[in-house]
């Protein structure tokens, strides 16, 4: 398998391109003011994430309330206000430094598609912030599901048969091996994880997978996925004799 073989990448987008981990930690931490020896990242994720699974519905509406729910649990200020300011932060969530650049290199080669869990509304900030770099994209208003659901997957691979892409044109890039490479590996995609905690404990702000599924391409970033493809590009095509 080469990454010349790909004529499609599909990107989680929420923890892969942009680094919601940071947009959580530092709303919560403000409002919370006590600092990471008096409050964990750990113990702030592990409320953010039940508090996520509570209110799972549209990104752009839902996290008010699970602002709400991470305040009663960890005793934060439970205003009005400080649940409005978390759900505006949301459509500010920053990018990685080097997800816009590394995605213009990719553009060079490959059709790019979105697959993410959040709405139509954080989606459009977010391909905003990243520099418009998507040829397509599925969203949670798209499909009514969020994954790992293998129907969010279904309905990207249909939409993009229509668009004369096969299967195996299609190489999935991920950070999460909770909601994308397990669930994208056991479809039969070939998967590639940037591993953006690399280094660090846990899983933060994203669930713990049951089992660690070995992908086909492994990077700490972005940047290093895009090296090994401009790599890739520039060696001699071999032919069959």
């Amino acid at each position: 398998m080469s990454l010349r073989d790909f004529k499609l990448l599909t990107f989680d987008v929420v923890g892969t391109l942009i680094d919601f981990e940071r947009g959580v930690l530092g709303y919560l931490r403000k409002a919370s003011a006590r600092s990471a020896a008096q409050l964990s990242d750990a113990e702030i994720f592990k409320a953010y994430l039940a508090g996520r699974e509570k209110h799972h519905l549209r990104s752009s509406e839902v996290f008010r309330d699970v602002y709400r729910y991470v305040a009663g649990e960890l005793g934060f200020p439970d205003d009005e206000a400080h649940a409005e300011g978390f759900q505006s932060a949301v459509l500010r969530w920053p990018p990685f430094a080097d997800s816009a650049e590394a995605l213009r290199r990719l553009r060079r080669h490959y059709r790019l598609v979105a697959m993410t869990n959040a709405d139509r509304v954080a989606l459009s900030s977010y391909a905003h912030a990243l520099g418009d770099p998507f040829d397509d994209t599925v969203c949670f208003d798209d499909t009514g599901v969020a994954k790992p659901d293998p129907a969010f997957f279904a309905y990207n691979r249909g939409r993009q048969s229509a668009f004369g892409y096969k299967h195996c044109d299609i190489l999935h890039v991920a950070q999460s091996q909770y909601h994308d490479i397990g669930v994208a590996r056991q479809l039969g995609y070939a998967v590639c994880w940037i591993e953006r905690r690399q280094g660090l404990e846990g899983w933060g702000g994203t669930p713990p997978p049951k089992t660690v599924t070995k992908p086909d391409y492994h990077f700490a970033t972005l940047a290093q996925l895009a090296d090994a493809v401009d790599a890739a590009f520039a060696e001699p095509e071999t032919r069959a004799s």
